[in-house]
């Protein structure tokens, strides 16, 4: 599981965290490095972000305190590496680094697995209004080329065998627009089902992690 769990952090924490300096020129001065270590050990951050922050620092002529770092993230994690916050990150979708001692990984991953679940469920419910807002969108626009279609029918000058195809046309139209009425009402349904499962979720989470 904390394979797998760190596989999928791995890509979006190199993105997110590789872009921009990670410490100021006042922090750096500052040299707060266990405080900045808390800090990070409260985000759930690896120690791989020492580096980031070392190359930040460089920029203005300051090393950081590797040790007094290493501790304070250690402290930090004490308070991150929590069922809570496990339920919260898990729940969120963001991905988990691995970064919990082996005497509090269990704690972490049990919420973190319990907030999977509710943002599964979260997902598909937004994916299902997602869904009947598009093929609400293409309802709409059928229904216009039929009156594009109806009025260039009535137009003057036209061959009967023009407006026959333009008649014909309308059908296929007519069609396309029953079967994506179709789909747009099991799409309603899935909305129902999926706000079916996130109340479940919620009430079977309620009592270990409180109301959201």
């Amino acid at each position: 599981m904390r394979i797998l769990i760190v596989a999928a952090a791995a890509g979006g924490a190199a993105l997110a965290l590789g872009s921009c300096a990670t410490m100021s020129a006042e922090q750096c001065m500052a040299g707060d490095w266990s405080g900045q270590g808390y800090s990070d050990g409260m985000s759930g951050m690896t120690m791989s972000r020492l580096d980031e922050h070392a190359e930040a620092c460089g920029k203005h002529g300051v090393s950081p305190d590797a040790t007094a770092y290493a501790a304070g993230r250690r402290e930090g994690l004490v308070h991150y590496c929590t069922p809570a916050k496990g339920f919260e990150v898990g729940r969120s979708g963001s991905g988990y680094a691995g970064v919990c001692p082996s005497e509090l990984e269990e704690d972490f991953t049990y919420g973190y697995r319990d907030g999977q679940i509710v943002h599964a469920a979260e997902q598909a419910l937004a994916n299902a209004r997602s869904r009947v807002d598009s093929l609400g969108s293409r309802l709409e626009e059928l229904d216009e080329k039929i009156i594009a279609k109806q009025a260039e029918a009535r137009a003057d000058g036209l061959t009967e065998e023009e407006r026959e195809a333009i008649r014909n046309r309308i059908a296929e139209i007519r069609r396309e627009r029953a079967d994506t009425e179709r789909e747009w009402r099991r799409a309603q349904d899935a909305i129902d089902d999926a706000e079916g499962d996130v109340r479940d979720v919620r009430w079977r989470f309620r009592d270990q992690y409180g109301s959201w």
